[in-house]
């Protein structure tokens, strides 16, 4: 708890654990990412969006694959659904492209794409449609910095401290670097929750940055 800024609870933990265990996280007085990707047509991610504002959350994951409409309902959702909690509304981002894929995995999709051409034009619809910001790869924070502006908010997965393995994360960087690039939020999983000290790894990752 003393070093890290959010928990972020995504599918493993909200399926296994649902609303009552992301209550009880909440309960730790720590803000919530909740990281759940909503993607469907737009009156069913309106609707989730605002039952995700009954929890207490502080940020919110859509796709932005997901279109115009479908994210534009998502943030009217969570504007409407605060005013009447009488409450902040969360800040929703929208995930580009995923950090585990790269150009092979954006063909085999169909998109041709270079990935950092497909952020930036995701980004931008994201932005144009009312989001706060977007999930991207470290690789991309530059790019949407300079798209987008310096208030749209990256939050940043794909960071790995010096010599930790990269898993399936295929575009990486260091927290360090990646805070160096401009990114607002970074969200540090494996090489904390599979460390055999977790609040040392995360003290150490803190330390890093400082």
């Amino acid at each position: 708890e003393p070093h890290i800024g959010a928990v972020k609870l995504g599918l493993e933990f909200f399926t296994a654990n649902g609303v009552n265990g992301v209550n009880e996280i909440a309960a730790t007085n720590l803000p919530i990412f909740l990281d759940l990707k909503f993607h469907d047509i737009p009156n069913t991610v309106a609707n989730a969006v605002r039952s995700a504002l009954r929890l207490n959350v502080s940020i919110l994951t859509i796709h932005t694959l997901g279109g115009a409409d479908m994210m534009r309902a998502a943030a009217d959702a969570a504007k409407d659904e605060a005013a009447k909690l009488d409450k902040n509304p969360p800040i929703i981002v929208g995930v580009t492209i995923l950090t585990s894929m790269d150009e092979s995995d954006l063909k085999q999709i169909g998109i041709n794409d270079a990935v950092q051409d497909q952020v930036k034009k995701l980004a931008l619809l994201a932005q144009k449609s009312g989001l706060d910001g977007i999930v991207c790869s470290p690789k991309e924070i530059v790019l949407v910095k300079e798209t987008c502006g310096k208030d749209f908010v990256t939050i940043v997965p794909g960071i790995r401290p010096a010599g930790s393995d990269s898993g399936d994360q295929k575009r990486i960087m260091t927290p360090a670097e990646a805070i160096e690039q401009g990114a607002d939020f970074l969200v540090i999983g494996r090489p904390i929750t599979q460390s055999d000290d977790p609040a040392d790894a995360a003290k150490s990752i803190a330390a890093s940055l400082n």
